[in-house]
């Protein structure tokens, strides 16, 4: 317990203001997980209110895909299979100045077993119709432009 709040202290008071001060611009990935029935997939972190689409920051010298899968993998047990397909890019300004998002779509993977981490807590699959009340925002916009076909938003 004492090491989740360690996390969520720390997450929150030191590295997203040393994020802030350290980078001009910041790159993040999302990946809107389909499975075979359409449901889709969202976590749950520790540190931040809500249900989420998995992904995380890019980081120095790695691809915005590349760090899709790695994320994907460890937040979620989740291994995509091919490529993930680009669907858009926002800017999260509302959030975190100078914040950049990919959104990536995975419908081909192979899921081991989820074991909750300090980070993550939760990682299930809901159906569109059935999303959990606390799912975020930004998150229930991004699943209503991929099942509508819509064309992706500027900001996230």
């Amino acid at each position: 317990m004492a090491r989740k709040v360690l996390f969520k202290v720390g997450s929150r008071f030191i590295l997203h203001p040393w994020f802030r001060l350290t980078r001009g611009m910041s790159l993040g990935v999302r990946a809107l997980v389909r499975d075979e029935n359409g449901r889709i997939l969202l976590i749950r972190h520790s540190y931040a209110p809500g249900w989420l689409l998995p992904g995380g920051g890019v980081e120095r010298g790695e691809t915005a895909e590349a760090a899709l899968v790695r994320e994907l993998h460890e937040e979620t047990g989740v291994m995509a299979l091919g490529r993930p397909q680009l669907f858009g890019l926002y800017c999260n300004e509302s959030q975190f100045r100078g914040d950049h998002v990919v959104l990536y779509l995975v419908s081909e993977f192979r899921r081991q077993s989820f074991t909750a981490t300090s980070e993550i807590l939760e990682a299930r699959f809901f159906g569109s119709d059935e999303l959990p009340e606390t799912t975020t925002g930004g998150t229930k916009r991004r699943i209503a432009e991929v099942m509508t076909g819509a064309a992706p938003a500027v900001d996230w």
